[in-house]
């Protein structure tokens, strides 16, 4: 185990620091806020006449309004306290903004800070580039509305509601001086993901990771309903964050002098309590689990816009939440309330006659990495490493012959991660996370390298937790999948092992997430981040035990349909393949790997040899299983992907080698999915040339396939030789019964694989006639056996490969 980190922690020495702001002190916060306010609505806004340097026209006024106002005076609030705190106590901070709709907060923060220029040099912090500001939000060829990747400091877009919290846990864990503040927005606390991570306090450890500052920002409302825990009254809602584990500090106002007198003590007192339980733990080693705080702040929504228009309350209500003023250009009422709303705040004051921020605007604000737009913990590409990982000849298991033993993949792929996991014990920077799924995923061979993650009891029967622990277990995907990600997108490493089935609960994560790594490729000033790798394993072939509701492979079928310059599907059909598809995606950058692999007994087909070459390839033949004799082209093409799909594959290839010894087949493997796709679609695809090659153009091909068929049809379509391609794989026909009778079910078995054969190959359904019946009738052998003895038939759960 590391030594714990050094004990220089923030807010050290600020125990009982002084909390009564002076009124220079007063007057610059407030000056900073109104300034990040005038700039957050200058964006919705205005198109010129940034500084009102002349009455306000309609042609100042975008032809479009777009953007979310109701949220932004709190979050500007936030950024500037944490300013504060950030430049008097030294700290190292990072901050997950909830309420991403609220783009207009942070991009005015981060200009103020100077850090938006830095990263956009065209934006200057001027008049001219406070214009350009202003222009390019929700504008045509500009910025996003929503905090998005293109807005320094940010590693959470916040557009779907749920996961702030969750990526701030995943950024602090294993960054130990780092503080991760995360504003949540109300209604943002009414979803299920964000409900569970409350509960990711029980996880984090005080001496090896960083501190996680919730700051629930109460405004009152969302689009156009109360939130549920603005209604609730204090003292319930003091209960509820107390049961969570968490020691709340109000703020409560619409006063500003007394709201950032009041917020200036909450950070202070929140601060130092968090200071006290890191070093007590650090020195103490003590085993309580702390109560970390959280701030309740509560401010009206849209504060310091227009209070009513048109005869309608709109500040403090729903109304405030878009737009306050809609009809201003083309509204002389409304202009005229526009300006009074942005004269208000006085930009005479804030802005010189250059429109460069004043000193008291900046008095404020951190220097250098330590401003929250300049923070490379939220450039995570800045501060990866590459793994240590280990030569994968360590682990691979002998295949002298194809098809003879057996090994279940996943437990020797345990073998190499907990290699990994010993070789990052010292720089703690990579996880495996899983919903209570890493022994049943035959993974738990990590448990020797690093237990599970838990602050919480313990009691005598528990095994295998540990408050170091770097393997995380909580049984919601949600709070796996956003832990992962913040983890990920702060610099470190990681691998996400889940049941197939059950990964579609983060079908709208990983969308987002692809969405953020896309939009990342396209600006050269972030740098690549280690890749969000899966492996999803008790797939639908070997879920026979727990029956329908636990099979479905359609997982691969939504992350196909995403980017292509994100997404990697792999289904390695054996333990080595396994090894070397997980090697690779560890070691890549920027990307969404999906594995696909099973746990039970599988045959080993591939030296390690054979299967870096193999996986290398993609697809490939492989001529040791076919009868092909290099004279003449195949009669059919055998194709498979997926472990039991390459089982089946192969033993229809023996039954053919037996049965109609003078049919030339040709046995064609595919691990990465992608390959099917044309070059011009996707950088793995195959060029046609290739693909034509490889399967022919005119030659029946039978496709087994791990997942639902059609996704096959939909990769290769544009194919020549799409026409001859007939694809079997799982059609919604699952229950409680065998393994062979699951493929049989779906019509993915041998015996269908060869009737298949007979019927496609011209003139082959005269001749063999009499063998395509020997295998219709053992199907119904098959289906006797099992209700009779509850085991599948000897031949196939005895059969191994003799080719």
């Amino acid at each position: 185990m590391p030594k714990p980190p050094h004990q220089d922690l923030p807010g050290d020495g600020h125990q009982g620091r002084r909390t009564t702001l002076t009124d220079g002190e007063l007057r610059a916060l407030d000056a900073h806020w109104r300034a990040a306010n005038y700039l957050a609505a200058g964006q919705i806004y205005l198109l010129a006449n940034p500084l009102l340097t002349e009455p306000l026209t309609g042609a100042h006024i975008k032809p479009r309004l777009l953007g979310h106002w109701g949220t932004s005076p709190g979050l500007n609030l936030v950024y500037t306290h944490l300013n504060r705190v950030i430049k008097a106590r030294g700290l190292d901070a990072l901050c997950v903004w909830g309420p991403g709709h609220g783009g207009p907060a942070v991009l005015a923060n981060s200009w103020l800070e100077g850090s938006y220029s830095e990263t956009y040099p065209d934006v200057t912090r001027d008049a001219e580039g406070m214009a350009r500001l202003f222009r390019q939000f929700s504008f045509p060829g500009g910025v996003p509305s929503h905090i998005a990747p293109q807005t320094p400091g940010s590693i959470h877009e916040g557009g779907e509601l749920g996961y702030s919290l969750a990526h701030a846990y995943g950024a602090a864990l294993d960054n130990p001086d780092l503080l991760v503040a995360c504003v949540i927005g109300d209604g943002e606390a009414e979803t299920g993901p964000l409900a569970a991570s409350w509960h990711a306090n029980k996880f984090l450890d005080p001496v090896y990771d960083g501190a996680v500052l919730p700051i629930l920002h109460l405004n009152g409302y969302k689009i156009a309903n109360p939130t549920v825990l603005a209604r609730l009254p204090e003292p319930e809602l003091d209960d509820l964050l107390k049961g969570y584990g968490h020691q709340p500090v109000h703020v409560t106002g619409d006063d500003p002098v007394q709201i950032h007198r009041a917020l200036a003590e909450a950070f202070d007192r929140s601060l130092d309590r968090i200071a006290l339980l890191q070093r007590t733990a650090r020195e103490e080693r003590g085993s309580e689990r702390p109560r970390w705080p959280v701030i309740v702040l509560r401010t009206p929504k849209g504060w310091t816009g227009p209070a009513w228009v048109d005869g309608q309350p709109v500040a403090g209500t729903w109304r405030a939440h878009q737009v306050p003023l809609a009809a201003v250009r083309e509204n002389p009422d409304h202009r005229r309330q526009l300006e009074s709303w942005l004269r208000s705040y006085r930009p005479e004051e804030l802005f010189d006659a250059e429109g460069r921020p004043t000193a008291d605007v900046l008095a404020c604000v951190p220097e250098g990495t330590r401003r929250l737009g300049a923070t490379p913990y939220a450039n995570g590409g800045l501060r990866t490493r590459d793994l240590p990982l280990p030569p994968l000849d360590g682990f691979a298991v002998p295949a002298d012959k194809p098809g003879v033993t057996l090994h279940e993949p996943t437990r020797v792929l345990g073998g190499f991660l907990a290699q990994v996991m010993r070789d990052t014990a010292t720089r703690r920077d990579f996880r495996l996370v899983g919903p209570d799924e890493t022994a049943s995923n035959r993974l738990e061979a990590v448990y020797a390298a690093s237990g599970k993650a838990w602050q919480a009891q313990t009691i005598q029967v528990d095994e295998h937790l540990d408050r170091h622990g770097r393997v995380m277990e909580v049984l919601s995907e949600h709070l796996c999948q956003g832990w992962l990600e913040g983890y990920l997108l702060t610099g470190r490493h990681g691998l996400f092992s889940c049941y197939e089935a059950f990964v579609h609960i983060v079908d709208s994560m990983v969308s987002q997430h692809i969405k953020w790594l896309k939009t990342s490729r396209e600006l050269p000033w972030r740098a690549p981040v280690p890749s969000l790798n899966y492996l999803l394993t008790s797939h639908v072939w070997r879920q026979d035990h727990n029956g329908f509701s636990h099979q479905d492979p359609g997982f691969v079928d939504h992350v196909l349909n995403k980017s292509p310059d994100v997404v990697r599907v792999y289904l390695p059909p054996d333990a080595n393949t396994l090894l070397s598809v997980t090697d690779h995606a560890l070691r890549s950058r920027d990307y969404v790997n999906v594995i696909v692999a099973g746990k039970q007994p599988c045959f080993d087909w591939l030296s390690m040899d054979q299967a870096r070459a193999h996986c290398a390839r993609g697809a490939g033949i492989w001529d040791w299983a076919g009868t092909e004799d290099g004279d003449r082209e195949p009669d059919v093409v055998l194709a498979c992907a997926g472990d039991v799909p390459t089982q089946e594959v192969l033993a229809a290839s023996d039954l053919l080698r037996r049965h109609l010894p003078h049919l030339s087949v040709r046995v064609v493997n595919v691990v990465d999915m992608t390959r099917l796709l044309p070059r011009e679609e996707h950088p793995h695809g195959m060029p046609d040339f290739e693909f034509d090659g490889l399967f022919t153009t005119d030659k029946p091909v039978i496709f087994a396939y791990h997942g639902y068929p059609w996704l096959i049809h939909r990769l290769a379509y544009r194919r020549t030789g799409h026409r001859h391609m007939h694809v079997r794989g799982y059609k919604e026909m699952g229950t409680t019964t065998t393994p062979f009778d699951m493929v049989v079910r779906n019509d993915l078995d041998r015996y269908r694989l060869v009737m298949d054969v007979i019927d496609r190959v011209p003139g082959l359904g005269v001749r063999a006639a009499a063998v395509r019946q020997r295998m219709a009738d053992a199907r119904t052998r098959h289906h006797a056996w099992i209700r009779e003895h509850g085991t599948d038939l000897p031949e196939v759960a005895e059969w191994t490969w003799a080719g």
